[in-house]
């Protein structure tokens, strides 16, 4: 199982609990509640997918605000899955791509981006519905040695709020969240 495909997997069965009346549940991302969460990773999946299969930056079309809920869930779980199935390649992690945009990064960012993206936005779906999902230590790993490097940048770009301090010795989980400005 590749490192997508393992962090997507708890992410399905969230997907598939989550209730029509839980949507306006706020998430421990400040500017989502889980309607707005699950439009932003219906929104921007086609762009992570194109980025593993180096195609040309994916724009996708009109707002995020606009994207439409019909049929969420089997759709949502179907993009975790293409997403997934694209990281797989051995070729996605390698040479440069590009999310949205033209510039380019090495895939191996863009791929450690992918990663922490489904991981953490899955456990903010979780904990807004009151749901424990469980990811391999292996896994955890690998996301906290990424935002060693990363999160600096990310929180620059808006996307993470300031670090919560989480001692050396907390779970992995907790120590992942705390550097995307999180509370476990």
């Amino acid at each position: 199982m590749n490192l997508v495909e393992q962090a997507a997997a708890p992410v399905l069965g969230i997907i598939d609990d989550i209730r029509s009346d839980q949507l306006d549940a706020p998430t421990p991302c400040a500017e989502f509640d889980v309607r707005r969460l699950i439009r932003h990773l219906l929104f921007w999946g086609p762009a992570l997918e194109a980025a593993a299969r180096k195609e040309p930056p994916f724009t996708p079309a009109g707002a995020e605000a606009d994207v439409d809920l019909d049929g969420w869930q089997p759709r949502l779980a179907e993009q975790l899955e293409r997403t997934a199935t694209a990281w797989s390649a051995p070729a996605a992690w390698t040479g440069v791509t590009s999310v949205g945009s033209p510039q380019e990064l090495p895939a191996e960012v863009v791929g450690g981006m992918t990663v922490t993206e489904v991981l953490v936005h899955g456990w903010d779906l979780a904990t807004a519905v009151g749901l424990r999902p469980v990811w391999d230590g292996d896994l955890l790993a690998f996301v906290h040695r990424d935002l060693l490097g990363s999160a600096g940048m990310g929180r620059e770009l808006g996307l993470y709020g300031p670090e919560v301090p989480v001692p050396d010795d907390a779970p992995m989980l907790d120590r992942v969240l705390g550097l995307t400005g999180r509370k476990a």
